[in-house]
């Protein structure tokens, strides 16, 4: 394990504005967060399209590894979504990620967005407004949506075996992955990808007619969508040039507005990214990537120095949606498979990851930082930040902060709410919180589904630490550590 120090270490905000100051990250943080009563500027009011918000706080999409074969919802799924409910959070940012056809799936056990499940996409979403009403009744409801995906690169539809569907031929993630680069076969056609938009529009009138107020269309995280903004080296008319590169993201988002008017469509998107790293024990490294200078099979990264950000072509493309409609866009960087430090930062690394090469905060600072900086540049799209959790014990001191001094629009929180589901709601409402809930970012919830486990916050609900499973993680932690 690395030796930065550790947020839980930091025991006020002076300390954990001092280690802010050792590292030179110059982030906004309140020295005390407020609640609603108290004028937080967590508490104001948003207009987000046709909805006024009643707070900044939005609940990431996540998977859960947790559903049913044909994509319905288990008791663990419904669990989940009746604790966004309870959170607090005045918008539920696509809920779970729902593959749009039975290939792309990234598990076996992924919620899917086709029609043999549309009571199951109404399940949760009862159950989502079931949690509202335990601890809210008689407050308005939160803003919900359920996120479209094809995992592309990373699809594992049947069993832990990948089964990719990707864009192109990247020489460092085909290497990676063991996808052999001369195999045309796992690369779309433009006659596949037109299907493909079809089962797109499909889903989203599935989530209309089931109840959802919006769609995200998602292109993060190295799934497909996210992969194409960098198919620059893909003939045709879904490779090339940005326009061309955006054009499949572009096509779902305009076709979707067309036959479904009154569904609302909204994107989370990688702004950035980086190189892939290699998985080790070790502190994390890159892959070799100086043969492929000018580097360019990235997005949001500098070609001639591919470890930094260039951010010219994500706020062109933030432009681009913003013309095509989209109200809102939901930022995040990276992927969880190949850089999971930049996407995630945390201490401990999940098992197919590797020793973080720099303080979390760091990266925790370059999203916040990057996010800010492409709201100024698209100040028209209300804009939702990723990468807070690692902030534990300090989440609402920055929230706050951020929100106040304009960075950011709305917080968003994906693994926090795991662990401690009613943080958005005990920010608002109370003096403090419960800090033995908070994440400490163990990575379990992560290491679990990688290795056919259900995702949980083993470490912190006890919901978790009763199940089967829970023998599985310790068994296999201490494996690891081995």
């Amino acid at each position: 394990m690395s030796d930065y120090t550790k947020i839980a270490q930091l025991k006020n905000v002076a300390a954990f504005r001092a280690r802010l100051a050792e590292l030179s990250l110059a982030l906004p943080v309140d020295d005390k967060a407020l609640t609603a009563a108290e004028g937080s500027p967590l508490a104001e009011p948003l207009q987000l399209g046709p909805w006024k918000l009643a707070n900044r706080f939005c609940i990431h999409p996540m998977e859960g590894w947790d559903a049913n074969r044909d994509g319905s919802p288990s008791p663990h799924t419904l669990r989940r979504w009746r604790n966004f409910g309870r959170s607090g959070a005045s918008l539920i940012w696509g809920g779970e990620a729902a593959a749009v056809q039975p290939d792309g799936r990234a598990n076996p056990l992924q919620t899917m967005a086709i029609d043999s499940n549309r009571a199951g996409l109404r399940a949760l979403l009862d159950e989502l407004y079931a949690g509202h009403e335990e601890v809210a009744a008689g407050e308005p409801r939160p803003v919900v949506g359920l996120q479209l995906t094809h995992s592309g690169r990373f699809s594992r539809p049947n069993d832990k075996r990948l089964e990719p569907r990707i864009a192109y031929h990247h020489p460092l993630l085909d290497a990676k992955f063991g996808i052999d680069p001369s195999d045309a076969s796992v690369v779309w056609t433009d006659d596949d990808l037109e299907r493909l938009i079809d089962a797109y529009v499909a889903g989203a009138k599935l989530a209309y007619e089931v109840g959802y107020q919006f769609v995200d269309v998602k292109a993060c995280h190295g799934y497909l969508l996210h992969e194409f903004l960098s198919a620059r080296s893909r003939p045709g008319k879904f490779g090339g040039d940005l326009e061309a590169r955006s054009r499949l993201l572009r096509t779902i988002i305009g076709r979707i507005r067309s036959e479904i008017p009154h569904l609302q469509t909204l994107v989370r998107i990688s702004i950035f990214d980086t190189l892939p790293y290699q998985t080790s024990r070790e502190t994390g490294k890159p892959m070799p990537y100086e043969h492929l200078l000018p580097y360019d099979v990235g997005f949001g990264v500098d070609k001639d120095d591919p470890t930094q950000v260039d951010l010219a072509e994500p706020i062109e493309l933030l432009k681009l949606l913003a013309r095509e409609g989209v109200p809102s866009v939901n930022v995040s960087c990276g992927s969880p498979y190949y850089n999971p430090h930049i996407q995630r930062p945390a201490i401990f690394p999940p098992s197919d990851g590797y020793q973080p090469p720099e303080d979390p905060l760091v990266g925790v600072f370059r999203q916040i930082e990057m996010h800010s900086r492409c709201k100024q540049a698209v100040p028209e799209l209300v804009f939702v930040g990723t990468g807070y959790s690692y902030l534990q014990d300090y989440l609402p001191h920055v929230a706050q902060a951020v929100v106040r001094e304009g960075w950011i629009d709305m917080v968003g929180l994906g693994r926090m709410v795991l662990s401690y589901p009613e943080l958005p709601r005990d920010v608002l409402h109370q003096a403090s919180w419960a800090r033995k809930k908070v994440c400490r970012t163990f990575s379990d919830c992560t290491t679990a589904p990688r290795n056919g486990i259900v995702s949980g916050c083993y470490p912190l609900d006890p919901y978790y630490k009763e199940l089967p499973e829970a023998e599985q993680m310790r068994e296999l932690k201490q494996e690891l550590k081995a």
